[in-house]
């Protein structure tokens, strides 16, 4: 009985030494604010830069009516074309912020190069020798 009491506390404490590491923490964050931005982008695209478009193209229902009819089925190609430009917004902020923006805050942290190590007492050794060859 004590076994696997133990058993279950050690269970225990494994899950949350995993389960509160910092990392895990963190990308359980950027996933919620990832699908929030998500959200903000796709409503920009849907509400305000496809209507606009719709707007100036022709069509009844903007770029919601743009579609194909082959054999009387419809392919709504001016949803796929809204889907696209909201990957393509996500994409763009994603790649300004990571690799510019982080991009920068790592270029700054590489710019201080770190001191060498100082040589092991192997290395001095060798050193002396090949000073002492060479005379």
């Amino acid at each position: 009985m004590k076994a696997a009491t133990d058993k279950a506390v050690s269970i225990l404490h494994e899950f949350k030494a995993f389960a509160f590491k910092g990392n895990v923490v963190d990308l359980a964050v950027g996933v919620i604010i990832g699908g929030a931005f998500g959200k903000i982008v796709d409503s920009l695209v849907k509400n305000i830069i496809m209507p606009i478009l719709g707007s100036l193209l022709p069509g009844d229902q903007g770029y919601m009516g743009w579609k194909f009819v082959i054999n009387g089925k419809e392919i709504p190609y001016g949803l796929f074309i809204g889907e696209i430009l909201n990957f393509l917004i996500v994409a763009a902020a994603l790649f300004f912020f990571i690799v510019k923006f982080l991009g920068w805050i790592l270029k700054s942290k590489e710019q201080a190069p770190a001191a060498p190590p100082p040589p092991t007492m192997d290395q001095q050794l060798l050193s002396e020798i090949r000073d002492l060859l060479k005379k």
